[in-house]
């Protein structure tokens, strides 16, 4: 199976990669690449226990495995990665579905936080995904988006980062005041919506 294209706002050419659209075998390798190569530690840390907790762009699970929420929610576009999701947390309480930053397909004021890890600069539209996400977060809630870090450790993660002109139209459209944390690995912008 061919590896479709992605328009994304961050690019010029259109995305052609497994890890944009994983499906079919490349898409599964490239989902255990990405459960091999992030550690969610950080990030668990920075989520800390919640109620209610969506993950955007859930990949294979490897964030939602350790995530601890009453409620546990996660949506990717891609059928591969969430059969490898649901695989990855067998046992766990965790509600699955297709969707997609600019359309989540949950209620508003859903989850008291909403987090988004390396896949941002995949969206079409990066202000529809943020206004989708701000609207299924709970006033009082916290939208983290995280991609990359160019200071990381990790050379992949240093290749792959994005620049500062677009980091700062990320945080333009989460609105002010935005918070910046520099993990091991990724570059996150913290956004609590007003209560």
């Amino acid at each position: 199976m061919a590896t479709e294209e992605i328009q994304s706002w961050a690019y010029d050419k259109p995305i052609r990669s497994p890890f944009a659209l994983p499906q079919g075998v490349l898409g599964r390798l490239a989902g255990r690449l990405m459960l091999w190569l992030n550690d969610p530690s950080e990030l668990t840390t920075l989520i800390g226990e919640q109620d209610c907790v969506l993950e955007v762009g859930c990949g294979p699970g490897g964030l939602l495995r350790h995530v601890q929420a009453e409620r546990l929610c996660g949506i990717d576009p891609s059928p591969d990665m969430l059969r490898q999701a649901a695989r990855h947390n067998r046992g766990r309480d965790v509600e699955l579905r297709l969707g997609t930053a600019e359309n989540t397909g949950y209620p508003d004021d859903s989850f008291d936080v909403v987090v988004s890890v390396n896949n941002v600069a995949m969206w079409p539209d990066l202000e529809a995904g943020v206004n989708e996400l701000r609207r299924v977060t709970r006033p009082g809630g916290r939208l983290l988006i995280a991609w990359h870090s160019a200071i990381g450790r990790s050379p992949i993660a240093r290749k792959n980062a994005l620049s500062e002109e677009k980091l700062g139209r990320i945080a333009h459209a989460l609105g002010e005041p935005t918070r910046r944390h520099e993990l091991k690995n990724l570059t996150v912008l913290e956004k609590n919506c007003p209560g």
